[in-house]
């Protein structure tokens, strides 16, 4: 039987079989790789102002990075959840588009009937996949009294009791107006909580309750404060007041269009309602499937988001490619100091060579040195850039994401700039002659 033998080579009088011969390989790889780490970190003590110089650069290009990838998502997500408040289950029916583009439009959509409060009881009668419906008509820009303060730009909301499920409004304090007070068209009302600012001081939400406020020099009972929702692009959500529809249209009465909103049980079942909600309202106003008019706008909040994202997508791009222009101008520098380095050092290489350093050894170096500074400059802007992106965010009053893949993307990209900065110094170096180099003064 033929029996396999294992060869064995003599190395320093100690046999070493040809099964270990890949293990000792690796071992010989893995300290030439730390000791070229060794001699790139010595040479960065050795040169501190310049390792510093070069690490501004690339501090300044990733702090910058950073700090507008995290500002766009946060803002991203501020956008979202502002304008999907309601949820993806509910959709409003109107005269007009919630936006409009030109003023041809504008002219064409005014001439449409006006949303009615018929409209509402049909659709609320005769659509039974409907979950939930409401009513709603604002008046935008109200001065609201209260003893010998005021509040100027208040926002009036005269709605039906179902739209504070629809809106998801919550309450600090109080509760919803009742069904009693709405049918007899109570003057009540919910505040948001700058009118407890501008109004009452600052006073606890509690304290407020059964005070009076003074809406078109009518007084209304406050029974209930809305949960704060902060601002979005500096302007506030919480400067309005809920009132009954019911004493809204005593007020002013029941001349402007107004806005149904329908929400679904399911966001599954969103499209069979609105195809419902969509057949009623036609035939209300006399059209049908073949009328490229329907005579109303039925939209989701969508509309808002995909306008959110149209308008600024080409912004965002180009805010990142500005950014990005840092990070090109810290390799330059990079490059520009490495090639300094190769300089200085051409005698050290020319020795090295000399002693058997071959020209990997010596590109290996130089490469290492490059990423060295430019990962140590990724991870210092990574935190400067968090840090910036959260003054930023504290002033614009938006949420703040920071996430371990911008980390990583800082630091990826810095290194991969120290890689390609780095690349012609090391080969320039590599490439040097020993005689030459050891020529050198």
């Amino acid at each position: 039987m033929e029996r396999s033998v294992d060869r064995a080579t003599s190395v320093g009088g100690k046999q070493i079989s040809a099964s270990q011969k890949p293990k000792r390989r690796h071992r010989i790889a893995a300290s030439a790789l730390w000791e070229a780490f060794r001699v790139a970190f010595s040479s960065l003590r050795s040169n501190k102002l310049r390792a510093g110089l070069t690490l501004i650069g690339i501090i300044v290009g990733v702090s910058a990075v950073i700090a507008v990838v995290t500002i766009i998502k946060g803002l991203d997500q501020t956008v979202a959840s502002t304008f999907s408040s309601q949820g993806s289950t509910v959709f409003s029916v109107s005269k007009r588009p919630q936006i409009i583009t030109s003023r041809e439009d504008f002219l064409r959509f005014n001439k449409r009937k006006d949303v009615t409060h018929e409209d509402w009881e049909a659709i609320a009668r005769l659509c039974n996949l409907c979950w939930r419906t409401g009513l709603s008509a604002n008046v935008p820009r109200e001065t609201v009294k209260h003893a010998d303060q005021k509040s100027d730009e208040v926002t009036i909301r005269g709605a039906t009791i179902s739209m504070f499920d629809i809106d998801a409004v919550n309450l600090d304090a109080g509760r919803f107006f009742s069904d009693s007070e709405y049918a007899a068209g109570r003057e009540a009302c919910v505040v948001g909580t700058d009118i407890l600012e501008n109004l009452f001081g600052g006073a606890p939400p509690e304290s407020v309750i059964g005070q009076d406020v003074r809406i078109a020099g009518r007084p209304f009972e406050i029974v209930g404060v809305a949960e704060k929702k902060g601002k979005i692009f500096g302007f506030s959500r919480d400067n309005l007041i809920y009132i009954p529809y019911t004493a809204y249209q005593k007020i002013y009465g029941a001349r402007n269009s107004l806005v149904v909103f329908i929400q679904a049980a399911s966001a599954e079942k969103i499209t069979e309602v609105e195809d419902q909600v969509r057949a009623i309202m036609r035939n209300r106003r006399g059209k049908t499937f073949r009328d490229e008019e329907d005579g109303f706008a039925l939209e989701t909040q969508d509309v808002f988001l995909n306008l959110y994202g149209s308008a600024t997508s080409n912004i965002y791009l180009v805010t990142i490619g500005v950014a990005a222009i840092s990070l090109v101008v810290g390799g330059i520098v990079v490059m520009n100091i490495m090639l300094v380095s190769v300089t200085e050092r051409t005698k050290e290489i020319g020795i090295r060579k000399a002693v058997g350093a071959r020209q990997t050894d010596i590109l290996r170096q130089f490469l290492i040195e490059a990423v060295t500074v430019t990962a140590i400059g990724g991870a210092i802007g990574v935190v400067t850039g968090f840090g910036l992106a959260y003054l930023i965010s504290m002033l614009m009053g938006f949420p703040l994401l920071m996430s371990a893949g911008s980390a990583l993307l800082g630091v990826g990209v810095s290194s991969l700039v120290g890689i390609i900065s780095g690349l012609w110094p090391a080969w320039r170096a590599a490439r040097l002659h020993p005689i030459d180099a050891l020529r050198a003064e």
